[in-house]
């Protein structure tokens, strides 16, 4: 009788061990959530410096129409017709904001926004508690 009791304390009930198995994968949800909360949020800052490029490169490129228009069309207007100096001044200014926002886009457009470590490691968490269960 001694030896049975002995045998008993030394290993845990079912019940006990679905419990920790159970307190474990609590435990491992929680981290897995503050990771991703983590990736994302830096992700989404990543991208919000990119949207502020891009409100930048939208404001510079405005600055540079109205600050230089009227002085290269008044320059131009000495050799050429005005309508044709502000055409010309027109074009090259839309072409300075078309690279600055085109290139602040495709950047945006190739932020990888999903949470790749946390994704590897949910992967990871669900083959050890597979391995736990069998």
């Amino acid at each position: 009788m001694a030896m049975r009791q002995q045998v008993y304390k030394e290993e845990q009930s079912i019940g006990d061990l679905f419990s920790e198995l159970a307190g474990e994968t609590g435990t491992l949800i929680r981290q897995e959530v503050a990771l991703a909360q983590a990736e994302l949020t830096s992700k989404a800052t990543t991208a919000g410096k990119n949207v502020g490029f891009l409100v930048m490169g939208g404001a510079v490129a405005y600055a540079g129409m109205l600050a230089i228009v009227a002085g290269v069309i008044m320059g131009l207007a000495y050799f050429i017709p005005a309508w044709i100096a502000a055409i010309l001044v027109g074009a090259v200014i839309g072409v300075a904001a078309y690279i600055l926002i085109s290139s602040a886009l495709s950047a945006l457009k190739n932020a990888d926004l999903k949470p790749n470590e946390t994704v590897d490691s949910l992967k990871e968490d669900a083959q050890w508690l597979k391995n736990q269960v069998s």
